[in-house]
């Protein structure tokens, strides 16, 4: 697990410059609601919206992200006027916090940017439960989301705006469909039943922790698909809380909400989980579970009780999401998987091209953007395969299979890297037996993709499907890394097709 997280490839040095601006967002807007004035809460409530600002909003492009960062307070701000004016009528704020959890899933159907509103609505209501926030509060707490969203936009968009040097890639989503056929629907009914399930069990639990079960379900729910991902992600989550709660009888119960340490490991806290985010789930889990026992020591809460009913009540939640997605319009691993895997295969394509174009000299080519695409892809491949690779998956055979593809596809990538290289190197030369080489990879995508097009002209026949294990490499660095792309792509086709030609033996 530590390998995953520290060798991951880091393209550009993405995540590493994505946890540093965050400490800086945050700590920035925490420290200014410190000098406005607010209290504990108010600059706690500063913080997290901070944190959800910068981590939530993922548009395509920096004026898109700039619109939807602009956005959460009219989003967030009438969900918590509401969280805090029912306080005093339970079973109308259990009912309003389930509408909110259902509308804010149904928001992902208009993209990256209904997402990011959903998420900031729904943490908004929960932070609301986590504060016990009341009506004379919200003047304080409306101050400090203004002003912290509005920090972490002035660092997001202007003091370290990496993103406007190299564009954020564009990530397509599986095709949608109508009524329960459309993903987004389906997933709006699961969570709201899970969530309704985690809330009724929760206050079983605890009459006062209860929201902690549906922010567990909430989170189950979040950047999954099929029924496989959210069940894979929510055993990720209890072991992520199961291991933070046992770090933090060793952190942060001997801190005991003492402010500059608590601030010092807070700041760590925010880093691991903005730099874990993309590449291992439990790491990031095990990080908002610290971050939180350290806010409940500053808070005077912290006691190893609480520590227990956390683990308690996050088990409530996952348990709720689960029985959603096996019982409630379940969504099949093998479609979602299926989808993912050929957008990949498609984006090694388009990075080949790209990088192609670049070598033979055409102005404007630029691989760099859909090598990003593509690491992105392969983080949702992994996620859609996840369950299939899971070391307590009883089917070996799909397992194997699944492994396999996962290697070659990552085999692909390292040779686009290399590919794209050699390609920025101005001295490198276009050489005619890179535009045959492309065109093979080309046809072997197609082939793969269950694409009924003619090879390109040139293309050997049959294309990269038909080179064999003993073709030796070229010698130009180029023609290299696309003779060993070549012959990943070649080796894919026996794991991607079961006997009866379904993909990933109908996973």
């Amino acid at each position: 697990m530590l390998k995953k997280v520290f060798v991951s490839p880091d393209p550009g040095r993405t995540r590493l410059r994505f946890a540093a601006r965050a400490v800086l967002g945050i700590g920035s807007a925490v420290v200014l609601c410190g000098l406005a004035g607010t209290s504990l809460v108010g600059a706690i409530v500063g913080g997290l919206a901070a944190l959800l600002a910068l981590f939530t909003v993922t548009d395509a492009t920096v004026r898109g992200q700039a619109v939807t960062t602009a956005l959460l307070p009219v989003a967030g701000v009438p969900v918590l006027t509401a969280a805090a004016a029912l306080h005093d009528l339970p079973v109308v704020r259990d009912l309003t916090f389930l509408a909110v959890v259902g509308a804010g899933v149904y928001a992902r159907r208009w993209g990256p940017r209904g997402h990011s509103l959903g998420v900031f609505a729904f943490m908004t209501f929960f932070i609301a439960q986590f504060l016990h926030a009341t009506p004379d509060r919200l003047p304080e707490m409306y101050a400090a989301v203004l002003l912290s969203v509005a920090t972490a936009a002035a660092v997001r968009f202007g003091l370290w705006c990496y993103e406007r040097r190299r564009p954020a890639p564009t990530v397509p989503a599986p095709p949608a469909a109508g009524g329960f056929a459309r993903i987004t629907t389906r997933q709006a009914v699961q969570a709201t039943a899970g969530a309704g399930f985690a809330l009724v069990v929760g206050q079983m639990v605890s009459g006062d922790r209860w929201y902690w079960a549906v922010g567990a379900t909430w989170w189950v729910f979040v950047n999954t698909t099929s029924r496989g991902e959210t069940l894979v992600r929510g055993f990720r989550r209890v072991l992520g809380t199961v291991v933070g709660i046992g770090l933090g009888f060793l952190v942060a119960v001997p801190v005991a909400g003492a402010p500059v340490p608590t601030a010092v490991l807070a700041a760590a806290c925010v880093f691991g989980i903005f730099y874990t985010a993309a590449v291992s789930y439990t790491w990031m889990m095990l990080c908002v579970t610290l971050l939180a026992e350290l806010l409940y020591g500053l808070l005077g809460f912290l006691s190893p009780g609480l520590l227990a009913l956390r683990v308690a009540e996050t088990g409530v939640g996952a348990l709720g999401a689960a029985l959603a997605v096996l019982f409630v319009l379940p969504v099949t691993t093998h479609a979602v998987t299926d989808a993912w895997i050929q957008r990949a295969l498609r984006c090694v394509h388009a990075c080949t091209a790209e990088a192609a174009a670049r070598l033979a000299g055409t102005e404007g080519a630029d691989p760099a953007p859909r090598v990003a695409e593509l690491e992105q892809l392969l983080g949702r491949v992994r996620m859609s395969v996840a369950p299939l690779v899971h070391p307590l998956s009883p089917m070996y055979g799909r397992r194997r299979r699944a492994r396999r593809v996962l290697g070659l596809l990552d085999d692909c990538a390292r040779e686009i890297r290399g590919l794209v290289a050699v390609a920025a190197d101005p001295e490198a030369s276009h050489d005619a037996r890179l535009a045959a080489a492309c065109w093979r990879v080309e046809a072997a995508v197609e082939a793969l993709t269950g694409r009924d097009t003619a090879p390109s002209p040139g293309a050997d026949q049959g294309g990269a499907c038909h080179v064999r294990a003993g073709v030796p490499r070229a010698a130009e660095p180029a023609l290299a890394h696309l003779h060993d792309l070549e012959r990943a792509l070649a080796e894919l086709a026996a794991p991607l097709r079961s006997p009866s030609g379904s993909r990933l033996a109908g996973a």
